[in-house]
């Protein structure tokens, strides 16, 4: 059995797959998305991932569909010990922002769509620089200390921003960042290397990178002149456009041949290499595309791989 990773300074033990939860009310229904929870936590899988706003974009949805899903899931299965759900405030249609009221707001409409007394790892999605870091962290560290939260983590922000809340966290004593979630795979090196990788890793964050995949366009099925059936195909395909991206696709084909693995475990296996990575994040519409996606938590890239494809990548 696949170990579990521990999450920085946490309590938390995760696989090293973290499960997105932004396809589920999306482009997967309830019945499609309890198959792939079933079949992700049937594999090893204990980390998933959602956000409160997921997935307001779609029509007819209003934010908070993942949370509902993943909620009714989770009390069908009886399993909620055994689950590490991630959401995230700043986002949802009704709770726009961090002020301390509408973090301590949306969290409590999180637990009741998630059916839940606490959230185990509570993420500031966007950062919001016209709120000061005092009190985005004052209104965190209440509820950790309300125990409706145990952990809390910080994505889509600045180095200097987070350099101020752990410093501020630090100082009084209160609930500090275990974690970052930045957007970061092969094909977006700089949205998360240097200056904030450096500040978490000296500031012991784990890291947990979304658009593992690029929307898709790092599973390989992104080729010139193939039609590709996803939302998300129009992003994706963008990167064919680019001579790192088809750097890229190239050196991942090549990788994936000698170790007779897919593209898309190839991608996440560099990923997962990198220094403060704990466990990408990658979604699936159904549970035939987990197993690719699963087989991360096995395969060992050599030192020849990594170097291929990071300077693939440069």
């Amino acid at each position: 059995m696949t170990s579990l990773r521990k999450l920085s300074s946490s309590d938390l033990e995760v696989f090293p797959l973290a499960l997105g939860g932004n396809v589920f009310g999306w482009t997967a229904d309830e019945e499609a998305s309890f198959a792939v929870l079933d079949a992700y936590t049937a594999a090893g899988g204990n980390f998933v991932d959602t956000a409160d706003s997921y997935s307001a974009w779609a029509a007819g949805n209003r934010g908070g569909e993942s949370e509902t899903i993943l909620g009714r899931w989770l009390k069908a299965r009886g399993n909620r010990a055994d689950v590490v759900i991630a959401t995230k405030v700043s986002q949802h249609p009704d709770y726009q922002g961090l002020t301390a009221a509408n973090i301590k707001a949306a969290a409590d409409a999180s637990l009741r769509r998630l059916g839940t007394d606490h959230i185990d790892l509570y993420y500031t999605h966007f950062d919001k620089p016209d709120v000061p870091v005092e009190e985005i962290v004052g209104a965190l560290d209440e509820l950790v200390k309300a125990g409706k939260v145990r952990h809390i983590a910080a994505s889509n922000i600045s180095a200097e921003r987070l350099r101020a809340s752990l410093d501020f966290s630090d100082r009084e004593g209160l609930a500090r960042y275990v974690a970052l979630q930045p957007h970061y795979n092969l094909v977006s090196r700089d949205t998360y290397e240097g200056e904030l990788r450096d500040l978490a890793e000296r500031a012991g964050l784990a890291a947990v990178p979304y658009f593992a995949l690029a929307s898709g366009f790092l599973t390989g099925k992104y080729r010139p002149g193939a039609q590709v059936d996803s939302a998300r195909a129009e992003g994706a395909a963008k990167h064919l456009l680019t001579e790192r991206g088809r750097s890229v696709l190239a050196a991942l084909d090549q990788v994936a041949r000698a170790h007779d693995a897919s593209v898309a475990t190839v991608a996440l296996a560099w990923l997962a290499a990198q220094p403060t990575v704990i466990a990408p994040i990658a979604s699936a519409r159904t549970p035939e595309q987990l197993p690719a996606l699963l087989k991360v938590a096995d395969l060992a890239l050599t030192e020849e791989d990594l170097a291929r494809l990071t300077e693939a990548s440069a």
